[in-house]
């Protein structure tokens, strides 16, 4: 397993009654602390979620001055793994793991989901602007493994999203345990028109961290995996 990267983490001052924690990957081309990543962490442990952000190794590398593009999904699968057991080892038994991210940072949560689940380890995944399709291609989807996914999933997801609309996620076969919540003109940020809309960006963000930590409590203290 690869080692343990370096965690970024925010407390809630009111955390939920279980003390869940969510393991949080970024997306492609923004690191742990980026402005929007942040924000997305700051909003969730507002709504009780503490929150454990992690970089992978591509990205990390860029602070020394090594350009490195993002690797294929699938390559990173190992660095989530020893992500999540950093947290687990820092958070200690007991503590419920959701495991997630924004856009391929998600997608990764998403690809060790189903084994997580089943090792008793997560409890769920949650992520944000999941990116069902490269954009201007939804006849190539990324949803091999979601269809007969048994961990439950919540997927936060903007209208206006080119990575995956409403029109195309409606006709992926996806597994019943993956549910998602659509944000009315967000983009692949949630973020929306306010004069097409009426909606705010912070807003949208608000929602999505209270559907996220309202999961969370749905699911209880234990992982369902068994």
């Amino acid at each position: 397993m690869p080692d343990a990267p370096d965690l970024l983490w925010d407390d809630p001052e009111h955390p939920l009654p279980s003390g869940a924690v969510l393991v949080l990957a970024h997306g492609a081309g923004a690191p742990m602390d980026a402005a929007d990543m942040t924000r997305t962490a700051r909003a969730l442990a507002d709504a009780g979620l503490r929150v454990a952000r992690f970089e992978f190794g591509y990205m990390a590398a860029r602070r020394g001055g090594t350009r490195k593009p993002p690797p294929r999904a699938e390559t990173l699968v190992g660095e989530y793994r020893a992500a999540v057991a950093a947290v687990g080892a820092s958070t200690g038994a007991g503590t419920p793991l959701l495991i997630g991210g924004r856009s391929m940072g998600g997608r990764v949560a998403t690809l060790v989901l189903d084994e997580l689940w089943r090792e008793g380890v997560a409890a769920g995944g949650a992520v944000i602007s999941y990116p069902w399709h490269p954009p201007g291609k939804p006849e190539q989807p990324r949803i091999a493994h979601l269809e007969h996914l048994s961990a439950p999933l919540l997927v936060c997801q903007g209208t206006r999203d080119p990575f995956g609309s409403p029109e195309d996620v409606a006709g992926y076969p996806l597994s019943a345990s993956v549910r998602v919540e659509w944000f009315d003109d967000g983009d692949h940020s949630l973020v929306p028109r306010k004069t097409v809309s009426g909606h705010t960006a912070a807003e949208h963000l608000a929602r999505a961290a209270a559907l996220i930590a309202a999961f969370a409590t749905s699911l209880g203290a234990e992982p369902g995996g068994g």
